[in-house]
């Protein structure tokens, strides 16, 4: 009973004074910073730097979030070294000086969800002004921040890391498979089973990306969830793996079985089965 009162006291409290604690214990622990970027917008964003040894992470959320969503990620990061940068994109939570999302074009090559590609430039910019290098840096989006995210890399090839989290092919005309075509850079990319659509598009852009880098499937990584998607797929169930991956973001190679020494056939089951090689079998009207 007295914890219940305690929490009650509190709650008014916030209100009292004209905040709102975290009601689920969480709260970011980075350091709130403004980003400039080249077509005139401020962009709202949390820092926190990492260990000497660990990237930094810039986190791009999707449609009708903010950077706070990030939070669970963000303290799983903290704890494991990592640093962070996590923007409200232009048009979403404090980045709006220059108008909100919702009246944005949804089609065009040149719509602001587009130029959402120059609020990861200055993103990259700030790092660097904190001494941290493209090589250091991983960029991890979610939605529409993911497809952000992908085209980034045509304008950041050296970022060695991208994170997809429900990718799609065509986001507010926000393309993610241009650039994939061009990234050699270490890949992870999750999907939700249960959208259909959403996780063929993922898987297309998972194949492309094995293509991009060779066939070197040690290079490319995919999750999936079943009934979950986006924040809530990441927040969920894959933060760990997430994690996991930052830390060993190349797969070991598979070693071959050793000859079997009494005779018996080795099981072929559970083997491996690679995407195809040839891009005519990757649903080609994706690709056009």
């Amino acid at each position: 009973m007295r914890q219940k009162q305690y929490q009650a006291w509190g709650f008014v409290f916030s209100i009292v004074f004209g905040f709102v604690l975290p009601l689920n214990g969480q709260e970011a622990k980075g350091k709130a910073v403004t980003l400039s970027t080249k077509d005139g917008w401020s962009l709202s964003a949390l820092y926190s730097p990492a260990r000497s040894d660990k990237n930094t992470i810039i986190l791009l959320h999707d449609i009708g979030k903010n950077k706070e969503i990030f939070t669970p990620l963000e303290n799983a990061l903290s704890t494991e070294g990592f640093g962070y940068l996590a923007l409200d994109l232009r048009g979403y939570g404090q980045s709006t000086g220059r108008g909100r999302a919702s009246s944005f074009s949804r089609e065009g090559v040149d719509n602001p969800f587009n130029k959402m590609t120059k609020d990861v430039d200055a993103a990259v910019e700030f790092l660097h002004k904190n001494g941290v290098k493209e090589e250091q840096i991983t960029v991890l989006g979610a939605g529409l921040g993911a497809n952000v995210a992908a085209k980034s890399m045509t304008f950041w090839p050296d970022i060695t890391q991208l994170a997809l989290i429900s990718p799609a092919t065509n986001i507010r005309d926000v393309l993610a498979i241009p650039a994939m075509r061009l990234y050699k850079g270490e890949v992870l990319i999750a999907a939700g089973a249960a959208d259909k659509k959403l996780f063929l598009e993922a898987s297309v852009i998972r194949n492309v990306a094995y293509l991009t880098t060779g066939a070197d499937e040690g290079k490319v990584t995919f999750l999936t969830a079943y009934d979950k998607t986006s924040h809530d797929m990441l927040n969920q169930y894959l933060i760990p793996s997430v994690i996991q991956w930052l830390k060993t973001p190349r797969r070991p190679d598979v070693l071959p079985d050793a000859p079997a020494e009494t005779g018996v056939s080795v099981p072929t089951t559970g083997v491996l089965v690679e995407p195809s090689t040839t891009e005519e079998a990757l649903v080609p009207s994706v690709l056009e």
